[in-house]
């Protein structure tokens, strides 16, 4: 057991998104990695999926989440449930920051594109 000090994880900074690891295999985990994100106005996050369940966690700001063949509008308060292997798409459909919590049942995440073609993450430092 230890305690990860959020304030000192690493922040990456890609264009339209922030993106922090707040434990996952970093910190031995096998089976679970969470994530804490920030989406500015008008971007997302790319089509992917992943072989793992996903659960967002709104805390500020305004969405659809493009899922399968449908949309699902969501703001503050509301949590997002995705099934594993499920492509999807968050998408900040307001002016103000999105500031979401995800926990994926999996470490590290393998991410992949609508097409089945991995997806590196720029936070991933871990070895396959």
């Amino acid at each position: 057991m230890h305690v990860n000090r959020n304030a000192e994880t690493t922040v990456h900074r890609l264009p339209g998104l922030e993106h922090q690891t707040l434990a996952g295999g970093k910190d031995g985990m096998q089976q679970v990695e969470v994530w804490r994100q920030t989406i500015a106005g008008g971007a997302a996050t790319p089509v992917h999926k992943h072989d793992c369940e996903e659960i967002i966690v709104i805390f500020a700001g305004q969405g659809v989440c493009h899922c399968g063949d449908e949309d699902f509008h969501f703001g503050a308060d509301d949590t997002l449930v995705i099934p594993r292997y499920v492509t999807h798409q968050i998408v900040n459909t307001g002016d103000e920051d999105l500031r979401i919590v995800a926990t994926l049942s999996m470490a590290p995440v393998k991410v992949e594109t609508a097409d089945g073609d991995p997806m590196a993450l720029p936070w991933d430092h871990h070895p396959e």
